[in-house]
């Protein structure tokens, strides 16, 4: 008695767990510690978003038990902002649910139509909820590219001609967390294209369709013709409205995999707190202003992220969207994998960044850098940086003293 239990022996251990542990004790001694590792957002939630909230709580009929699915207000809100940003037309009472945020919606939702042994193709890396969902569910998952180049449909055919038992599903993550890649509507026509002509289900994350840097608006896969008929997506306000905490989440799209989905929830919980879910309906509803606000604070962000660490001597590829740069290990420290190097960055510099290899392991020459920190706080992790890389060798490094 032991043993782990079957579902736990199938998880590995979460790699934030080596981490934390270092971050804590730097902090126990007193070093100052620029955390780009964990994507919470450190934007506070628009004032007009948490006095909707404030006002709503205060009626005691709200404080009942909630509705699994959403309330009506709060999926014809996400109904209507479909329709305005991607042209897409949803039904909000048979096409749209809304979740505790994106990442419990896909580890429901692989529950929902799992069975032991079924197939998912993933892409690697990614984020760990799109494959473990779908492990503890008891699925079975081979690894596709992440990026949506004209690599990915010869991998997925051959993924498809050499799985037995066939896939059931697709999962597509665009724009990209950890990677930041992000994919047009070509790409996406092709995608569906193949999948309705094999019988595999897409799950969609969109979970970053408003962090964008550029003039190309980041589609929805709902967009396409024929897409509805095999496709579920998933949403997220965390990013887009700076409400991580409040676990406000959507998955819209075939009314099968939103009724599978939907039936799963109602064993599961009651909803999110009915005055969150009246707030996050007002701010669906409300002007696109702060969305701007938000995506404007994140592309200063990157852009002194990437400078000030390009003359620290580690180059970073900008990002055209999310919140995250994807960055390769510096070539004198290749040899230790994500995971070693991320140590000796909290140890060495007090920069906290998220090991690659925590995503996949096709994402171990990587780290993920989050843009959580304020402009100073980013330029100071660059000087930081700059010193420890200034050392050469990493046997040679001086270890950041407490308070600097």
């Amino acid at each position: 008695m032991t043993e782990d239990f079957h579902r736990i022996r199938r998880l590995p251990p979460y790699v934030f767990e080596h981490i934390n542990p270092i971050k804590a004790k730097a902090r126990a001694a007193g070093v100052d510690i620029i955390d780009l590792g964990m994507g919470n957002p450190d934007l506070p939630t628009p004032e007009h978003i948490v006095e909707k909230l404030k006002d709503t709580v205060k009626n005691p009929r709200t404080h009942r038990y909630s509705s699994s699915r959403g309330i009506p207000g709060l999926r014809k809100a996400q109904a209507s902002y479909y329709g305005r940003r991607f042209g897409v037309k949803l039904n909000p009472d048979t096409q749209v649910v809304a979740t505790l945020g994106s990442k419990e919606g896909f580890a429901n939702m692989a529950q929902a139509i799992t069975a032991p042994g079924d197939v998912v193709l993933c892409p690697n890396p990614t984020y760990p909820i799109h494959a473990f969902g779908f492990i503890m569910s008891g699925g079975v998952v081979r690894s596709m590219p992440a990026d949506p180049n004209a690599d990915f449909m010869r991998a997925l055919d051959r993924a498809v001609r050499h799985s037995i038992p066939k896939p059931i599903a697709l999962i597509l993550n665009y724009p990209a967390n950890p990677t930041a890649y992000v994919a047009d509507l070509d790409f996406y026509t092709e995608v569906v294209k193949y999948c309705r002509a094999n019988d595999i289900f897409i799950l969609s994350d969109l979970a970053y369709s408003e962090i964008y840097f550029d003039d190309n608006l980041p589609p929805s896969v709902l967009q396409v013709p024929g897409a509805m008929d095999i496709t579920v997506e998933f949403t997220s306000m965390s990013k887009t409205y700076s409400m991580p905490g409040w676990r406000v989440g959507f998955a819209v799209g075939n009314e099968r995999l939103i009724a599978a989905l939907t039936r799963v929830k109602s064993y599961l919980d009651y909803g999110a707190f009915t005055p969150i879910q009246v707030a996050a309906a007002s701010a669906l509803n409300g002007s696109d202003d702060v969305i701007e606000e938000v995506r404007q604070i994140y592309r200063v962000r990157r852009d002194i992220m990437v400078e000030s660490f390009a003359r620290s001597g580690w180059a970073i590829p900008s990002p055209a969207a999310t919140m995250f740069a994807w960055a390769p290990i510096p070539d004198q420290f290749a040899h230790l994998g994500s995971l070693e190097f991320a140590k000796l960055l909290i140890q060495e510099t007090g920069v906290a960044v998220a090991p690659g290899v925590g995503f996949g392991e096709y994402g171990d020459q990587y780290v993920r850098l989050a843009l959580v920190e304020n402009e100073q706080r980013i330029r100071q992790a660059a000087r930081n940086i700059k010193k420890f890389l200034s050392t050469g060798d990493q046997g040679n490094v001086v270890p950041l003293a407490a308070g600097k």
